[in-house]
Formats: structure tokens, C-alpha cells, sequence
């Protein structure tokens, strides 16, 4: 029986999943679960790259504990960060897409490359954390002067299995400088900044073969989370999906980019599928109430804090991206400066996060449609908030969709698909 090995990180707890098909079916077993987060060191947000790696190593450990004939393994992460190379070794801090060294760069970008032909060029949504705006910030801070070239993050610890420096076509194109004409990094870009080219090597597709470890082979997943959670969803082609966790990612599948006008203008991104097109929004996601709740009511169950919202009379909106949202030392400040007058209580807090998420999906959708030219009737929601039956409701209100709630481990299953060639 063929076992593969998905390895999915996110931003705030990792997982391994061993999968093998059984009567037809990908059947999947947890055997390792940890947390994971940025770290605080000199007034930045870095990620612990000897944990991860940790972690990662401790987990195929405990996979081969209950299947020693593991044939394949692949890790997924979240985009856009990367790792500085030195040769074989990690150039330090590593920094994380929430901290703000970007923010004065962006305009220095923008004053070579107007944003608007970065996305004729992209397709890519402007996000301020972009791996373009980050590269940029290494390049002014001197940091790139002793970097022979740069991994991301899923990349960089497939490397440290196999000793193979990969760059993954799903995972690159989230960074604002893969061309959506060809597929590759685009040049012009690249030397309109003044990045060493030799950080730009071919892309490589999902299910490439890239290395061994321990006899178990390596191989690329969609190695962006979101690229294998779609893989992942059992939806039918035309219909909308969500992967909903720290961020909402709202979209559908297209066979090309999108980027016309109406497109840039909602600010819609377009990256890469296996085959396809993935053309969704970044929306801020559970990060809302996962740090309200670290702030207000630290432990207490969701189920509990989802009734006290429902049962709740604020009905106070928030814009939820709003940028004020990305990284705030206290997330209740940030929405008490949205808010005239602010909640009286927690569950208003929560309220007002689970009906601003749902109307950020009903305007994301009808901003899809208008760029695609299609009407959909089904949104098809995986990852952590498929879970919540109060926001599930909301947004089919929100939307008039037929929400169809699928609490799977959606991005495992579709690391585990390209594994086994499904």
C-alpha cells in the first residue's frame, strides 16, 4: 500500500497527515501536531526557522514509528516569506510577512514599478508584505550583499531533508514577481529593482521529484497552503471556494490570469493552481478572533464565545481589511478605533469580526462575478472556520450562496493528492 506523508504548516500550529487510498478513497491519520508562531527579537516579527525544522524532523520520526515503508513526504506552508541563503546556511533573522519593515519600501517600489503594471505583469494583489516588497527591504537594509539566493518557506525545509534548493511554481507566485504571461519570474522586474538574478532559478511544478530522505522520497507539493487546499476541496469546477483560517482566502478556479481593470481595481489576486488559475482575495480571516480571544477571554471555548456573539445586539461593522488589523498590539484598540461607541462587552467584539468577515465575503463575491462574467451558487468552505456554524450562517445570509461547510484537512489532502499522482 502506497503511504505519503503531507506536512502542513500554517501560521499558528503545523500538522502530519499520513495518507494511502483505501476502496478508492485518500484515507488520512494525524500522527504529529505542534505550534508554531512568530517570535519578538529586536523590536521584529521572525519566524524560529530551528524549531520549525524541529518539529518537522520529530514528526517523520513518529511517521515512520507507524509506517516504515513511507514512500513519499512534501511540506506546504504559508506564502510570500522566505529564507536568505548564505551557501547551505540560513542568513538570520528571518523575518515574518506581519512585521512592518515594509512600509517604507513600498513606495520606493512603486516609484520604479507603478503598482498598476505590476499587476498587468502579476496578476498579484497588492498585500504590503508581498515578497517583492520584503526583497526589496533585505536589498536596502544590505542584507542580500552575502545572500547567494533565497528559499521560501516550505522550500527552505524541504532543503534542509534533502539538501535540494527547489523553487515552486504555486508557492513563488504569491510573491508579486512571477509573470503571469509565462510562469516565470519576470525579469524585467527583477532588474527594474536591482535583485540579483541569481536568486531567480526555473520554476518547478507541483509533484517534481526533488531529493531523498532517509529513503522516503521528497517531493513538491502545490507547496503554497492554498494552492494545496483547493486541491483538496471535493467542489464542483465552476463554484466559489474559501479556505478559512488565520486568512480568508475567497476565490474561484480559472484557466488564466485575470489582469484587466475590474480586477486591479478590486484588487484581486491570481495565483498559481495545478493546471489552473487561482483567482481569490486575501481576506484577514480568524487572525480577527483568534487575538481577540487571546485578549479578552484567554482558554475560553469557541462554542461558548459563538453563542455569546450570536445572543449578542451589537450590530457594529467593521471593514475587514482594514490595515489596522494586520498586526496590532491590541486588537481590541484596533477595533475600538473602528468603532463609535465601541462594544460594551466581549461578545460584541465577536459579533461585530464574524458579520464584518461576512460582509467582506459578500462583496468579495460579487466582485468575482463581475470580473468573471459568471453567477455562482455555491461557496464551499474548508480550514478552521468550516468548523463555525455562526459565521457559516452569516455568510449564507450575507452572500445567498448555498454554503456547503466541509471540516476537512483540506490542504493535506491535496499535499497528499499530488503526492500519489491523483
Amino acid at each position: 500500500m502506497k503511504t505519503a506523508l503531507a506536512i502542513d504548516i500554517g501560521a499558528s500550529s503545523g500538522r502530519h497527515l499520513l495518507g494511502w487510498m483505501e476502496d478508492g478513497t485518500l484515507k488520512t491519520r494525524e500522527v504529529y501536531r505542534f505550534p508554531n508562531g512568530v517570535t519578538e527579537a529586536d523590536g521584529h516579527l521572525t519566524w524560529d526557522l530551528e524549531a520549525l525544522e524541529a518539529h518537522v524532523r520529530r514528526g517523520i520520526d513518529e511517521a515512520l514509528q507507524i509506517e516504515p515503508g513511507l514512500e513519499s513526504l512534501s511540506v506546504d506552508t504559508w506564502g510570500v516569506d522566505y529564507v536568505l541563503m548564505n551557501g547551505s546556511e540560513p542568513i538570520l533573522p528571518c523575518y515574518a510577512y506581519r512585521d512592518g519593515r515594509t512600509r517604507d519600501v513600498i513606495p520606493l517600489v512603486h516609484g520604479k514599478i507603478p503598482f498598476p503594471e505590476l499587476y498587468r505583469r502579476t496578476g498579484i494583489q497588492f498585500q504590503p508584505f508581498n515578497t517583492i516588497y520584503q526583497l526589496y527591504a533585505d536589498q536596502l537594509a544590505g542584507r542580500l550583499t552575502d545572500a547567494t539566493d533565497f528559499l521560501m518557506m516550505p522550500e527552505y525545509l524541504l532543503y534542509r531533508l534533502c539538501g535540494e534548493k527547489s523553487h515552486e511554481y504555486t508557492n513563488a507566485t504569491t510573491g508579486g514577481m512571477v509573470s503571469a504571461a509565462t510562469g516565470e519570474y519576470d525579469g524585467e522586474i527583477i532588474r527594474a529593482l536591482g535583485l540579483p538574478e541569481r536568486f531567480f532559478r526555473p520554476l518547478q511544478r507541483p509533484g517534481t521529484v526533488i531529493g531523498r530522505y532517509k529513503g522516503i522520497r521528497v517531493v513538491l507539493c502545490a507547496t503554497h497552503d492554498t494552492g494545496s487546499a483547493v486541491e483538496g476541496i471535493p467542489m464542483e469546477p465552476d463554484e466559489l471556494f474559501l479556505s478559512s483560517g488565520t486568512w480568508s482566502l475567497l476565490g474561484m478556479r480559472t484557466p488564466h490570469p485575470l489582469t484587466d481593470e475590474a480586477s486591479l481595481a478590486a484588487n484581486y489576486s491570481n495565483e498559481g493552481g495545478v493546471g489552473y488559475n487561482r483567482y481569490l482575495k486575501n481576506i484577514m480571516g480568524m487572525w480577527l478572533v483568534n487575538r481577540l480571544r487571546e485578549e479578552l477571554c484567554p482558554g475560553k471555548p469557541w462554542n461558548e464565545i459563538t453563542a455569546a456573539a450570536e445572543a449578542s445586539a451589537f450590530d457594529g461593522l467593521v471593514d475587514a481589511n482594514d490595515p489596522v488589523f494586520l498586526a496590532p498590539a491590541s486588537m481590541r484598540e484596533a477595533f475600538d478605533s473602528r468603532l463609535t461607541p465601541p462594544p460594551e462587552e466581549a461578545a460584541g467584539y465577536f459579533r461585530c469580526a464574524y458579520r464584518s468577515l461576512a460582509q467582506a465575503y459578500r462583496q468579495a463575491i460579487g466582485d468575482i462575478e463581475r470580473a468573471t462574467g459568471r453567477s455562482c451558487h455555491k461557496l464551499y468552505i474548508v480550514g478552521g472556520g468550516a468548523k463555525n456554524a455562526f459565521l457559516n450562517r452569516l455568510t449564507a445570509e450575507a452572500t445567498g450562496k448555498e454554503v456547503i461547510a466541509l471540516p476537512i484537512e483540506a490542504t493535506a489532502l491535496g499535499n497528499l493528492k499530488v503526492q500519489m499522482g491523483e
